[in-house]
């Protein structure tokens, strides 16, 4: 299998997209199951959507999710470093390379100076609009030769650089969307090279993925329109083309494309909430494609072995928020107790390393989505819990029988040995066989037991409440429960 070369070319415009990191996970994913190289390279030649900050934000983000490239921004020591041989991976430091491609067009003749100005090509456009044209360009303020037009720029006039389409029909071969046809009569002559002498995206791309000899081109589904041209510069620069493959949308509930308005977008959003960085991977990673459609659950090894671009779906993919809990939570739980309490110190009021702080997190991660939940559900364990005494009687007692029943467990667990309190399967039988010798009902000692030691009609069960407790702060709590209802 030949080695492949993939990359991600993200615009420093904020925060980290949601479909950005399954596209890169894609490519990380061919990469290496082909013993190949993942890049990652920065698109700034947009200047005016520059938001500082941005790329160290990426590698922040991508850090957890284990997509650090092979070749491009690293962060050492908080600074910005670039690493591998095909640099530089920003494109605002590599306009001379553009400027030369550029030439090598217009010598050609497969591009020309365009002198239009702004109001020109509004005027053009609402003509088009009128006739229900094409929206192409009609280049009516084109220069075709080259010495005029210099002569034109030196003496102050303001150009771009279009793409002179020719005529015929342009197919692209797309791994996922299969073959496309266009009709070289609409594709738009693309500007070039801006007049602030910046490339735009178009020409940009094709020059860096050439000469970093990219061999595979993943992107959203909303640039497939836009694919034409890139292969005409391709064909026009004697390149071979990467492989292209276009990724569905990532969609709404509702069917809309994923948007900031109806939920999160960022991943860091999804991160700082509490999602593992496992369990944002299987969930984004399965996005339109499921390696066999017999289970949800995959290692990230699992998911690089199995990746193929011919079972990824063409119609958009819906951001189920219930399945990414789901996911989540199984995730969470298969945590042992010092993982847990690792990945809980940045989402507790609490000191993670003390030992009942512990034992509350491995008892209710059971019932957590994601591990912001966790503060308030350990709360009842690291604080005693203020409460109305009348939630103490079961629903089918009264006061006198839950006071009965307390003064009787608190006298077992008085009596029990310390290794009864090792855990809660022994704190469980010795309870239960205490009800069973005495005939007693389970509602009728279980609920007051349980709402002694929690403070709360709803809560964990009580074998778990006195593990993580103790045996000196469990019959604390009944003993004050007693109090309470007497």
């Amino acid at each position: 299998m030949t080695p492949a070369r993939t990359r991600i070319a993200p615009s420093p415009t904020g925060y980290v997209h949601i479909g950005t990191m399954r596209t890169a996970l894609w490519n990380l994913f061919i990469a290496r199951q082909t013993g190949g190289q993942y890049l990652i390279r920065i698109e700034d030649t947009d200047r005016a959507r520059i938001v500082k900050g941005s790329i160290e934000n990426l590698i922040e983000v991508f850090t957890p999710l284990g997509l650090q490239p092979d070749e491009g921004p690293v962060l050492v020591k908080g600074k910005i470093e670039y690493t591998g041989e095909h640099g530089p991976y920003v494109q605002s430091e590599r306009l001379d390379i553009y400027k030369k491609y550029a030439q090598q067009l217009i010598d050609q003749g497969d591009a020309y100076y365009d002198f239009a100005t702004k109001e020109q090509l509004e005027t053009i456009r609402e003509e088009k609009r009128a006739l229900k044209q094409p929206m192409k360009y009609d280049r009516s303020q084109a220069e075709f030769d080259v010495a005029k037009a210099l002569a034109r720029i030196e003496a102050g006039e303001v150009a771009v650089i279009r793409l002179k389409v020719p005529e015929g029909e342009t197919v692209v071969e797309d791994e996922i969307m299969g073959t496309v046809k266009f009709n070289n009569i609409e594709v738009d002559d693309q500007v070039l090279v801006k007049s602030d002498g910046f490339p735009t995206y178009h020409l940009a791309v094709v020059v860096d993925d050439h000469l970093m000899k990219i061999t595979h081109m993943l992107r959203g589904q909303e640039w497939l329109s836009s694919t034409p041209k890139q292969i005409l510069l391709y064909k026009m620069l004697g390149w071979d083309a990467p492989k292209f493959a276009h990724v569905p949308l990532l969609l709404n509930a509702d069917g809309t494309k994923l948007s900031k308005r109806q939920g999160d977008v960022a991943v860091g959003d999804y991160l700082r909430r509490g999602y593992l960085p496992e369990a944002l991977i299987n969930f984004v990673a399965t996005l339109g494609f499921n390696p066999t459609g017999d289970r949800e659950i995959y290692t990230v090894e699992e998911l690089i072995e199995m990746f193929d671009l011919c079972k990824v779906k063409r119609s958009g993919a819906v951001m189920n928020m219930e399945k990414l809990d789901w996911m989540n939570n199984q995730y969470i739980k298969q945590l042992s107790i010092e993982e847990l309490a690792k990945h809980a110190e940045d989402f507790v009021q609490a000191d993670a390393s003390n030992e009942t702080v512990q034992r509350a997190l491995f008892v209710e991660r059971e019932r957590v989505n994601r591990l912001d939940e966790l503060q308030e559900k350990i709360t009842s364990y690291i604080t005693e819990p203020a409460y109305d005494p009348s939630i103490i009687i079961w629903r089918k007692a009264d006061a006198a029988d839950a006071r009965v029943q307390l003064e009787g467990v608190l006298a077992l667990l008085r009596d029990a040995d310390d290794t009864v309190f090792g855990s809660v399967e022994n704190l469980e039988k010795e309870v239960k066989d205490y009800i069973a010798e005495n005939e007693l009902s389970n509602g009728n000692v279980l609920w007051p037991l349980r709402v002694s030691l929690s403070g709360m009609e709803r809560s964990a069960g009580p074998f778990e409440y006195l593990w993580v407790l103790g045996k000196d702060q469990g019959i604390a709590r009944i003993e004050k429960a007693l109090t309470l209802i007497a």
